[in-house]
């Protein structure tokens, strides 16, 4: 299993493309959310990786910087099928609010010969709060985020043993300590440095810290931590100066990936 970024930069980054990844294992594919607009091709293309390969997404919510790029690829994907060159169906799963969002709009937008591909090869598909559903072979535990702003889920996707968490774009809530106890690989979000707290104000748009992310990190155990969602204005100095802070409150192997960069979790 390897974790693609396509983008890891948060809702209004112009030097990075916003979070979304690619999770992958022997030529299978599943697409975390979509960034905030047609950028998702480019960062597919760039990674090299043909947006025909992607058959399932997961939406996490309905804020733009997640869920503009998905229409992208609903319309790339329902013209290619239109064409025959879209091999199978797609899937896209999100909670009920985000799946009435993408649908409907959808319908809106496509030109009216393609309609006939949403819900017939192109699927919108609802899920609950701890509903399992088996995706490309990966057993994923979908669960609310309790977000303070729009309803967000995060998941849990496990594998032959190995179990990796995510808990969306907000900072861990403990109502879900005991769905993600347990995973080798923890997702979080980190806006900035602690240190630069009062630059970027992160708790008014109720994001973490480098230092809370990593807080949280140790409390749950996890031997693995992966921060994104992150301002962008010291790109090049980034990956050092969140692991020296991290390092202060996290005990475990701290990642702090960049656009395209691959991580191997197992």
């Amino acid at each position: 299993m390897e974790i693609l970024f396509l983008g890891t930069g948060h809702a209004i980054s112009t030097r990075s493309y916003n979070t979304c990844y690619v999770l992958r294992q022997n030529e299978r594919y599943l697409l975390v959310d979509g960034g905030g607009g047609n950028g998702i091709l480019r960062q597919l293309q760039r990674a090299r990786l043909p947006w025909q390969k992607i058959k399932d997404i997961f939406v996490t919510h309905r804020h733009m910087d997640h869920v503009l790029g998905v229409f992208w690829l609903i319309r790339m994907i329902v013209k290619a099928m239109k064409r025959g060159t879209y091999v199978g169906e797609a899937r896209i799963y999100g909670h009920e609010e985000v799946i009435h969002l993408l649908r409907s709009t959808a319908a809106l937008l496509l030109d009216p010969g393609d309609l006939g591909f949403l819900d017939t090869r192109l699927h919108f598909i609802p899920v609950e709060d701890g509903e399992t559903r088996k995706i490309r072979g990966w057993d994923v535990t979908f669960f609310d985020i309790h977000s303070t702003k729009a309803r967000q889920f995060g998941y849990t996707l496990e594998s032959n043993g190995h179990k990796l968490g995510c808990c969306g774009d907000e900072p861990l809530n403990d109502a879900n300590f005991t769905r993600l106890a347990g995973s080798q690989w923890l997702l979080h979000e980190a806006f900035c440095l602690y240190r630069d707290r009062e630059r970027f104000r992160p708790y008014e748009k109720h994001h973490s810290t480098v230092r809370e992310a990593c807080e949280n990190g140790d409390r749950l155990q996890v031997p693995n931590l992966i921060l994104y969602h992150t301002e962008d204005t010291c790109l090049p100095q980034r990956k050092a100066l969140y692991t020296a802070e991290g390092k202060t409150y996290y005990k475990g192997n701290l990642f702090i990936p960049d656009d395209l960069e691959c991580l191997k979790v197992w």
